[in-house]
């Protein structure tokens, strides 16, 4: 893993189809195909749906909502016949009850810890916040068990330049007190779609490597 910004390849991935297939809150009812999965976790409100959205171009894949919290089930959806997105629920909303909290982390953990078919979480982190404690906390729960994972800084369209380098390297440096190695990160915004291209590429890229192991 660097812990440089993952630079983009030249040919990036073109979707050609994007298919919701299934929700649910059971891993073991996910889709029994062996296609490698790719799956989106955050914070509640943290622009979840809205990048799904833009990295698929598909406007209406990943239902926004204007009530933060709403995702609470595991949703799969396949891209170019070949790989699948996974919408996971977004967690740390504080509106919802300890009950449903539970739930909600009981969903998370099983599909994260059993689900053979992940092949990178991909955690995303609002670019205009300090370093979130829940965040961290969940970080370090991913390195505990071994899972791969990326950061994507989302709404970095909401600030300037240099206010957008700066949250981020205090990320990274907040990080590194934990982490040797840091994980491959990318900067997005839906809105103007930067950072598209380099997240598909890097998908591209395992799922080659994926298919040369398999040879």
């Amino acid at each position: 893993m660097s812990n440089h910004t993952y630079q983009k390849d030249r040919n990036v991935m073109e979707i050609s189809t994007a298919e919701f297939v299934v929700s649910n809150t059971d891993f073991r009812k996910c889709p029994a195909a062996t296609l490698p999965e790719y799956a989106f976790i955050g914070r509640s409100n943290v622009g979840k749906s809205s990048l799904i959205n833009m990295l698929t171009g598909r406007k209406g894949l990943a239902m926004t909502s204007a009530t933060p919290g709403k995702t609470l089930l595991i949703n799969h959806f396949l891209i170019n016949k070949s790989w699948y997105l996974v919408d996971l629920p977004g967690y740390g909303y504080a509106k919802r009850g300890q009950k449903a909290q539970e739930q909600i982390r009981r969903i998370i953990e099983s599909y994260i810890l059993y689900r053979e078919q992940l092949t990178c979480l991909f955690l995303l982190v609002d670019s205009r916040l300090a370093p979130q404690p829940i965040d961290l906390t969940f970080i370090e729960w991913l390195g505990e068990n071994g899972i791969p994972f990326a950061v994507i800084f989302t709404k970095a369209d909401k600030l300037s330049g240099g206010k957008l380098k700066g949250n981020i390297e205090a990320y990274l440096d907040k990080l590194s007190e934990q982490w040797e190695e840091l994980p491959p990160y990318f900067v997005t915004s839906s809105e103007n779609k930067s950072g598209r291209e380099a997240v598909l590429d890097y998908i591209e890229q395992i799922n080659k490597q994926l298919k040369k192991t398999e040879q």
